[in-house]
Order: C-alpha cells, then structure tokens, then sequence
C-alpha cells in the first residue's frame, strides 16, 4: 500500500499566498489598494481603426478623415452626404434642401423581408430619409446646387424617392438660376418598386432637358460605383463628368459581362482611368482637387451663358 508524501509545509505556504493572491489581485493590491483600480482596462472604440481595401494596412480613422477619406494606398473610400458636402462646399459651409416625400411600398414587396422593414433599417443605419441628399453653397467661387447619392442607402438605389429627389435638386437649380452638380453612386434601380422605378430614368432626363433649356451647366462627378440604370440615365448626360480615382463606372458588373461574352476583360476594365482613355469620361480627379476644378468648370461655363444671353 502506497503511503501518501507528506506535506511541505512551505510549499503548502506558498500555495495559499499564491491563491490569495488571485483572490485579493495581488501584492499591489495589499501594498496599495487604490492603485489596481486607477489602471483598470479601458474599451477601445470599435471604429477606431479602418482596413484599407487594397493593401489591408490598419488607418487611424481619425487620420483617414483628415485625408478626406482617402488611404495611403489612394483608394477613394465611399463617403455619405453629409461628409460629401462638408469637403465641397467652399469653407464646409452650405444649405440642406429638403427632399420630397414619396408613398411608401406601393406594391406591398418582400423579397424574404418587407420593403418597409428595409427602408426602416436603411433610414437607422445612415440618418438620412432616402439615398439622395441636396443642398446649396458655393463651390470653388461658383454657386451651385449640389445633389448627393449615398450609396450605403440600400446601394444608393434608384426609387421614386431618388428620381423626386433629383427633380427637387434641379428645380432649386432653375430657381436660384445656378449650375447643377451630382455626385452619382449606386447599384442601379431599386427592384422593389419595380417599373415605378424604372420610370425615374425618363423622369430625370427630363429635368435635366430643363437646366439645359435655362442654359445652366449640368456636370456629373462619378463615384464608385456607378452602374445599372443610373448611369445609363442621369449619369451619362452631364454637360462635363468628372470621376475619382479608380471608380466602377458601367452598366453591367464586369463578372457579368465575362459571363456573357466568355472572355477575360482587359486590367482595369470599366474603372474611371481606363474610361478616360476610351472618351466615356472626361476627367479623373481626386477628392481634394474636386472643389477647385468644380469651381474652375462652373465659372467657365455660367460665363459662357451669359455671353450666350447678351
């Protein structure tokens, strides 16, 4: 029969020090209480950090504000209207326009989830009533009425709310008698309210004859991304269109064009530089030169209209 070792009594000691240790936080704790308290763990914010797309390297967010949310790497990230404004706008200062409002859900759609319920958690998700934003200031000397597409609302889809929203932006250019300038994103037209929605390419072409009858300047700044029914509509009728670096500007997505033609499409394929070589845009300039060369184009083309008018 195995006899059980006896007990180091100082190893017994150093075990219950060692247990009381964790139970009282330590000898720090015993030295001095208050001191384990003052450097307790702080929570870091969650959205301290953002991931560059391209090369995954970590940006302080403070730092990718400051650079008016470009990275390191040059990707021009997605920004919402308020931000949009904020760095177009000479000074940062500018006037909101209100949006019309528009019924709700017309044609009772789910598609696994109520429209309404989607429209709800868009609206909570970005603050703003629907994917356009307008408002009015001056840009780079120049007045103007500037209308802004977000795309984190629902990709920036173009529903009744968007195409009102767009005809709102150029009657309050017609009425100031000022230039209009729109910042496009989005993934094409909202399938939820189906042909309702198609209908907002006519509609805004419309409104754009209007500004072209008063002989007011009409100019797009293409975001990424641009596709589907917007840009083969208001997007593509601007008077001069401008493009942020390495912006997805086309109809169709380029997976589905490969899909459909069985080919490779070239590197670079429907991003704004290769466009500017094939004459689909006029200009890529980036994000902290767009105030200026906006104002540049603006001025160029209200003094053109009024040579026109005398």
């Amino acid at each position: 029969m195995a006899m059980a070792e006896p007990q180091d009594p100082k190893k017994g000691d150093k075990s219950k020090a060692s247990a009381e240790g964790r139970r009282g936080g330590g000898w720090l704790s015993r030295i001095a209480p208050g001191v384990r308290g003052a450097f307790a763990k702080r929570e870091t914010p969650e959205n301290l950090w953002v991931k560059c797309p391209d090369t995954g390297e970590m940006i302080f967010r403070s730092e990718l504000e400051a650079a008016l949310w470009v990275t390191p790497a040059g990707r021009h990230m997605r920004i919402g209207p308020q931000a949009r404004f904020k760095f177009t706008f000479d000074d940062g200062a500018y006037e909101t326009l209100p949006t019309p409002s528009v019924p709700e859900d017309p044609l009772h759609f789910s598609d696994g989830k109520p429209y309404k319920d989607r429209l709800i958690a868009a609206r909570k998700a970005t603050g703003e009533p629907d994917a356009m934003a307008i408002a009015h200031g001056v840009v780079g000397g120049a007045k103007v009425v500037v209308l802004v597409q977000d795309f984190a609302f629902m990709g920036g889809s173009l529903g009744m709310a968007a195409g009102e929203g767009f005809i709102a932006a150029a009657r309050a250019a017609l009425e100031r008698d000022v230039p209009l300038v729109v910042f496009t994103a989005a993934g094409g037209a909202r399938m939820q309210e189906g042909a309702l929605s198609l209908m907002q390419m006519a509609r805004t072409t419309l409104a754009i004859n209007e500004l072209k009858d008063a002989a007011l300047p009409y100019v797009v700044v293409l975001t990424d991304p641009t596709t589907g029914g917007v840009t083969a509509s208001y997007a593509m009728l601007g008077d001069v269109h401008l493009a942020e670096p390495g912006a997805l500007i086309g109809f169709a997505g380029p997976r589905v064009i490969e899909q459909t033609i069985r080919e490779t499409l070239p590197p670079g394929f429907q991003r704004s530089e290769y466009l500017v070589e094939k004459g689909m845009v006029d200009r890529v300039t980036p994000r902290k030169d767009l105030p200026a060369v906006l104002g540049s184009i603006l001025t160029t083309l209200m003094m053109g209209r009024g040579r026109k008018a005398a």
